[in-house]
């Protein structure tokens, strides 16, 4: 299993150089990219957003290990995530108005210093503390989804009064960026938890010097800015309306819930799956990120000139392969029969559905639901996201440890067989519709059908 992920890291690694390399090759210069003023502002941006972006990657990989380390049960650790999971969608659904008025730059000082608790907090074997902890992190991670974009966009609209045309390279970058971030994150974390022996705590307290230089470039370097605020009942019943008045919606809404419910049940199981065996828990994790970014490196290409596929047809591809994945898994983890290289393909292959699955996802949200709802929208995506991730989990805790997981990649495959269909009812719905289509390179008005 050691060789494998390394083999499989680098494969995947020297893949994304040389798609990466090769678009950046062909793709002419913007004029954005060369306005100075614009480039300044985007390096205030990105010194800060990086780096919450890297401490925050920087524990993922060795999470679930520490809870392990300090001899908590499987069922006591499916808890954790649960209360770290209800906690994000509790905050996830005030994180909006509380960052407009609280103002987003001290919303995103309020992050580093709330994620720099969460990360102290796992120095301690306490349970109650651990459980503290993890809502702490609900509170940080609602906080990093929204208030540096929210920062951002003020600031560039606002401010700087820079073209709105501009905003989406800006993000473009963050994607990319936000992968490479994390494949090095992952690289770190092995380096300093196993390569150095500091153990599974070692890559949270090596989070904290990240997340205080974050809010201290902030403080320096940012102004504040605020928004009006929008009444929270408001936004989440003008959002409810959208959904139940367009079907496009609520499918759409269905497939999200269902698709990234599963996502969080695999994040907290692919651990326990491949640890037994010996896995490089850092490498693998960066591995897991590199086949995203592959991912997303095959999106660009599909929907490129030259190949001009839809999102809706990559949206269907990236369900089928988690489809596919979820079944190889319930062979792959029979108790007594487990294959872990398998299981770390299947685990890959759902990481680069995920590649698939997000900007296709961003895509369709987009044109389809009105830029003055999409808050209140995704508020209402979120609540049945997390419920079912909460009860997946809490299923998990309430099964035996050798059955429960195999069992749960079977709940999961019925799952996304469901979100399959919707997909099938989505794709129905809107195969006439040209507004769903990425513009024809040929600037002709008729596109074929989807």
């Amino acid at each position: 299993m050691l060789v494998t992920a390394y083999l499989a890291f680098v494969g995947l690694l020297a893949s994304c150089l040389g798609l990466e390399l090769s678009r950046c090759r062909a793709k002419p210069p913007g004029r954005a990219c060369s306005n100075p003023s614009f480039l300044r502002f985007q390096l205030d941006f990105y010194q800060v957003y990086f780096l919450a972006l890297a401490a925050d990657w920087l524990q993922a990989p060795y999470l679930y290990k520490l809870y392990q380390h300090y001899y908590f049960l499987e069922g006591q650790i499916a808890i954790l995530y649960v209360c770290g999971l209800a906690s994000t969608v509790l905050f996830g659904l005030v994180a909006s108005s509380l960052v407009d008025w609280l103002g987003r730059k001290k919303s995103c000082v309020l992050f580093s210093l709330t994620y720099s608790l969460c990360c102290l907090t796992k120095l301690s074997q306490d349970y109650f503390v651990l459980l503290v902890g993890r809502a702490l992190g609900g509170l940080s991670t609602a906080l990093l989804f929204s208030a540096f974009e929210a920062w951002y966009i003020h600031e560039h609209v606002e401010r700087h009064d820079f073209p709105a045309e501009w905003i989406p390279a800006t993000f473009a970058r963050v994607a990319f960026w936000n992968h490479v971030l994390a494949i090095v994150a992952g690289v770190a974390a092995e380096a300093v938890a196993s390569w150095m022996g500091l153990g599974p705590v070692a890559p949270f307290v090596a989070a904290i010097p990240l997340l205080a230089l974050a809010g201290a470039l902030a403080l320096r370097n940012w102004g504040e800015n605020y928004d009006r605020q929008r009444a929270f009942s408001r936004t989440c019943a003008g959002g409810l309306r959208c959904l139940l008045s367009d079907r496009r919606v609520l499918l759409l809404g269905t497939i999200q819930a269902l698709f990234e419910s599963v996502i969080f049940i695999f994040v907290f199981l692919w651990t326990p799956v491949l640890d037994p065996h010996g896995a490089p828990l850092g490498i693998v994790f960066s591995s897991f990120m590199a086949a995203s970014l592959l991912g997303s490196s095959l999106y660009r290409i599909a929907t490129s000139k030259r190949y001009h596929l839809q999102p809706m047809h990559l949206l269907s591809l990236a369900v089928l392969i988690v489809v596919f994945s979820l079944f190889m898994l319930t062979f792959s983890t029979s108790p007594g029969q487990e294959s872990p290289v398998e299981s770390f393909i299947a685990f890959l292959l759902i990481e680069l559905a995920c590649g698939l699955y997000f900007p296709s996802m961003s895509f369709l949200r987009r044109k389809v639901i009105p830029e003055t709802e999409q808050a209140g929208v995704l508020n209402w995506f979120r609540v049945p996201l997390h419920l079912l991730a909460c009860l997946g989990l809490l299923v998990l805790h309430d099964s035996d440890r050798k059955t429960g997981t195999r069992n749960m990649f079977s709940i999961c495959s019925a799952v996304m067989v469901m979100a399959l269909l919707a997909v099938v009812g989505l794709f129905t719905v809107v195969r006439h519709d040209a507004e769903l289509r990425v513009p024809s390179p040929t600037g002709e008005p008729y596109a074929p059908e989807l």
